[in-house]
């Protein structure tokens, strides 16, 4: 339906957003539409409620949490509500599986209390704090539960997607119990095997009511079933662009235990010179780390490593110092400065101070004049991350904008704080997967032999290292 303002007035004149370089209509009174800073990618035609289903130690919190790291990654704004903690917040202190017993009226009350609760508040952040899409982690294991669900998304206008995690294999549900459910603040004070054996009850008391996901009785939900840790996967009615996003995704996952190692490339002639961008080759310093590099990637003795670079010759040439085959990948060269490559700060605020205010109001979002932005860069970034959650052991020589990106899916770092991780020259990070889809995450080998040194505690404060204190793992 055509704006009434177009139909009295004709289009109305377009006004550049200095600070995405996009064209946006004026109103009446010649000012921008809206605010640059209110404006956002919107993802979801309307907002959508992704459902977890299976029985404990299926591996459902662990997708939850990879998955929402992942959505707020690309831009969709993305929220866990995971109604065991509802349930630990309201009974406090946990007994036995006595509690998830089916013939317990009282715990049984609670939990559905709990799930209530916590839809409640999957309303108020999908209609009123601006979410786009909520992650229902429970396990919703009965039909009864799931149609509860249904129902109160179609009284609110939320779309529906299932993600149903099965899994019979007695290894991996005994691996998960010990390496997840064991750090639950249900078992904190506990001993260990008593804790699995409790544990292993209460899957009990979830077997027995237990109804999957079926391909005839539900062939009219969305939905995707993984089977086995990702061995195989079932797929029903996706019905748009964020689904298909969210199985896409949830097909590249696994959890092969491996190492992510990223370095930005030696220092360049252009570092020495203070100038953003270009395409220039190392400097003495820059070969001097790529050296050393290789020597640690040697005492490693990493299995079947790979490494990754950009295309631009200072990623490519710290690359061959190390001797070993290497992939070059066009998404992974550095953020595209426009108008201002090759230029230094000094130059670019004095020759364009209004580009220079723009970056400092809002850094993620810039775009620099015929460039990027670090928003731009984040979707270039996205196959990239694809790949690397498909791979083992992976090298990626990179550069600071690219490797900010990254690091920030990996740590889980919002849009504010992407473009100001510190990301310094000559130095390796290590990211190991562990349970809940976190990363423990350390600083492998700094080589001092920049003017500039940087310390291991400074360092890690500066990013707020979210698992572990970094000290334990240097």
């Amino acid at each position: 339906m055509l704006d009434k303002d177009v139909l009295e007035h004709g289009p109305r004149e377009l006004h550049q957003n200095p600070l995405r370089k996009i064209w946006m209509p004026r109103t009446s009174n010649g000012l921008p539409q809206r605010p640059i800073t209110q404006r956002r990618v919107c993802m979801t035609n309307c907002p959508t409620l992704i459902v977890t289903v299976g029985l404990p130690a299926r591996g459902k919190t662990y997708i939850s949490k990879k998955l929402t790291r992942y959505l707020n990654w690309i831009g969709v704004p993305t929220k866990v509500f995971n109604v065991g903690q509802y349930r630990r917040e309201c009974v406090k202190i946990y007994k036995s599986f006595e509690f998830f017993r089916p013939d317990n009226e009282e715990g049984l009350k609670i939990r559905r209390q709990c799930a209530t609760t916590a839809l409640n508040d999957v309303r108020e952040y999908l209609s009123v704090e601006g979410g786009q899409v909520a992650v229902f982690d429970a396990t919703n294991t009965t039909r009864e539960r799931r149609a509860t669900i249904m129902k109160f998304a179609e009284q609110n206008g939320f779309k529906v997607f299932f993600v149903e995690s099965v899994c019979e294999d007695p290894d991996v549900i005994a691996e998960n119990i010990v390496q997840v459910k064991l750090d639950s603040p249900d078992y904190i004070h506990t001993d260990t095997e008593e804790a699995v054996e409790d544990f292993m009850k209460r899957i009990k008391c979830y077997e027995s009511s237990y109804q999957p996901l079926d391909e005839n009785l539900d062939k009219e939900l969305s939905y995707i079933k993984v089977i086995d840790v990702g061995r195989r996967y079932l797929v029903n009615r996706v019905l748009d662009h964020i689904q298909s996003r969210i199985v896409y995704y949830l097909m590249n996952i696994h959890i092969t235990p491996r190492s992510i190692y990223l370095s930005r490339h030696g220092e360049s002639d252009l570092n020495i010179k203070g100038r953003i961008g270009g395409d220039s080759g190392l400097s003495d310093r820059g070969r001097e780390y790529a050296m050393k590099l290789r020597k640690y990637i040697q005492e490693q003795n990493i299995k079947e490593l790979k490494v990754w670079t950009s295309q631009m010759k200072r990623t490519i040439q710290t690359a061959e110092s190390l001797g070993v085959p290497y992939e070059q990948w066009k998404a992974l060269n550095e953020i595209d400065a426009g108008m201002c490559e090759e230029m230094m700060y000094e130059e670019i605020q004095k020759n364009f101070p209004v580009e220079f205010a723009l970056r400092d109001q809002d850094k993620y979002r810039y775009r620099y004049p015929k460039g990027e932005s670090y928003e731009d860069l984040v979707q270039r970034l996205e196959p990239v991350i694809m790949e690397l959650e498909r791979q083992e052991n992976v090298l990626v020589i990179c550069h600071q904008a690219v490797m900010r990106c990254l690091l920030a899916y990996f740590l889980d770092k919002t849009a504010d704080e992407l473009p100001y991780l510190q990301c310094p020259l000559h130095t390796v990070l290590k990211l190991t997967p562990v349970a809940y889809g976190e990363f423990l995450f350390s600083l492998e080998y700094g080589c001092t032999i920049l003017k500039k040194t940087y310390s291991v505690s400074t360092f890690f404060h500066s990013i707020r290292c979210p698992v572990t204190a970094a000290s334990k793992y240097l």
